[in-house]
């Protein structure tokens, strides 16, 4: 597949036009970017699609939701923005197969790590701006959050897998969750990979620390073990 020909599949799952270039370094790991000489990477993007996602979540919740108080509002813009419900985004549209990387964080997996489909995730939406401009954006993010928002059961999964499993767990007259965390790479890049147990089901989530890769292993095993209760 040539960079053109994915962009182009990736703009008509995203239904925006975002300009190549602009989408291309929105994709671009900055571990590829190390391994090619230093080349621009999508932080930058990054740092602006976080700031037009929160604003979209918020509007959107403000208005569609005038029953609740603020402490509720709060909650639920944070399961939607949160690490793990943006890799689950990004998972829905096939983002991790685009993305540009470094050899060694291909090799570990990088293509479907929380951490880094979220932050591109957020690159995109920036690239968008950008590109289309505040309503195109805007409109990006409430289609890219639109099943999140449908599903009330994912809020509280989404803020607190751990619970959420937990509870599921003993609604289902299974056992507690167990869980076992391992953990790679330097000191000032560690990914940790955390293992939870269920009954005899279990999966595994990643995360640039403890907490964040046991959330990630809980919501994954929390959606498995829902299409049980």
């Amino acid at each position: 597949m040539t960079l053109t020909a994915g962009t182009s599949q990736l703009t008509d799952k995203l239904g925006v036009d975002i300009d190549p270039e602009l989408l291309s370094l929105a994709l671009t790991h900055r571990s590829y970017a190390y391994e090619h000489g230093h080349l621009p990477h999508n932080e930058r993007l990054e740092f602006l699609g976080d700031s037009v996602l929160g604003q979209a979540v918020t509007v959107l919740l403000y208005t569609r939701h005038p029953e609740l108080e603020e402490g509720s509002l709060a909650k639920r813009r944070a399961s939607v923005v949160s690490t793990v419900a943006l890799a689950e985004v990004a998972r829905g549209i096939g983002l991790g197969e685009y993305l540009k990387l470094g050899r060694g964080e291909d090799q570990t997996g990088g293509r479907d790590k929380d951490s880094i489909l979220a932050d591109t995730m957020e690159a995109v939406i920036g690239a968008t701006y950008l590109s289309a401009g505040p309503d195109a954006a805007t409109g990006l993010v409430h289609r890219l959050v639109e099943p999140l928002l449908a599903d009330p059961d994912r809020y509280g999964a989404a803020v607190d897998p751990k619970t959420s499993l937990q509870e599921l767990a003993a609604r289902l007259g299974m056992t507690p969750p167990v869980y076992s965390v391992t953990a790679s790479g330097p000191d000032h890049d560690r990914l940790f990979t955390a293992t939870v147990t269920v009954g005899d089901s279990s999966t595994t989530g990643t995360g640039t620390s403890k907490k964040h890769a046991e959330m990630a292993a809980a919501l994954k095993l929390w959606h498995a073990l829902s299409e049980r209760d």
